[in-house]
């Protein structure tokens, strides 16, 4: 698959060929979804339990007679009800650390990757170098490409310094390396931009 390599400056440089393998994919939902899920578990923290009525050392003594004291009929100090009684429906340890088999989150991936370029709406670019590290040169620059409402920059092993000083403001803007790239990132954006070492890195990741 052939794209056009874009830049800045308006001028087009040489095309650049794209793995079929990689970015030439038929997306598929379910791999999709499993991929995003995953990832979406992964980031959410363990919950840390609380110590119910029966986690929690209190005498389990009856405080007093059933009938007659004129005071609540309380069976033990262990009752949530009592300074140092147990949380009363209290949260429960949960372990939200799913596994997902590696050919899936690779394979996922690549489905990603592949429906921007299916859609129409991944752009390669020459190089990120904005003028003068300016935001309003780098919103000028991305008006004359036709870049959706929100996008999402890959680079290569670091990111180019102008263009992450002229994009830390705006919030449209995303932009990660070649390294973090992901399936639920990649998705939620109208457009993916890759920079030719973000292409490469991206092949050599699926192929190494």
């Amino acid at each position: 698959m052939k794209v056009k390599v874009q830049s800045f400056a308006g001028t087009n440089a040489a095309d650049v060929e794209l793995n079929d393998e990689v970015f030439g994919l038929e997306p598929r939902a379910d791999i999709l979804h499993r991929v995003v899920t995953w990832q979406l578990e992964k980031r959410r923290a363990t919950a840390r339990g609380t110590r119910e009525r029966a986690d929690v050392a209190r005498s389990g003594k009856k405080l007093g007679r059933q009938k007659g004291g004129g005071v609540a009929r309380h069976g033990d100090r262990r009752a949530p009800v009592f300074i140092g009684g147990g949380k009363a429906h209290g949260a429960r340890v949960r372990d939200f650390n799913p596994s997902l088999n590696k050919k899936i989150r690779a394979l996922g991936l690549k489905m990603a990757l592949s429906s921007h370029a299916k859609a129409g709406t991944l752009v390669v670019m020459d190089t990120l170098t904005v003028d003068g590290n300016k935001t309003k040169t780098l919103k000028g620059d991305l008006t004359k490409l036709g870049f959706g409402k929100t996008a999402l920059v890959i680079d290569g092993d670091t990111i180019d310094t102008s263009f992450a000083l002229a994009a830390g403001n705006l919030r449209q803007v995303n932009v990660l390396p070649a390294m973090g790239a992901n399936v639920y990132d990649i998705l939620k954006h109208d457009t993916l931009v890759l920079t030719r070492a973000a292409v490469e890195k991206l092949e050599a990741r699926f192929n190494g």
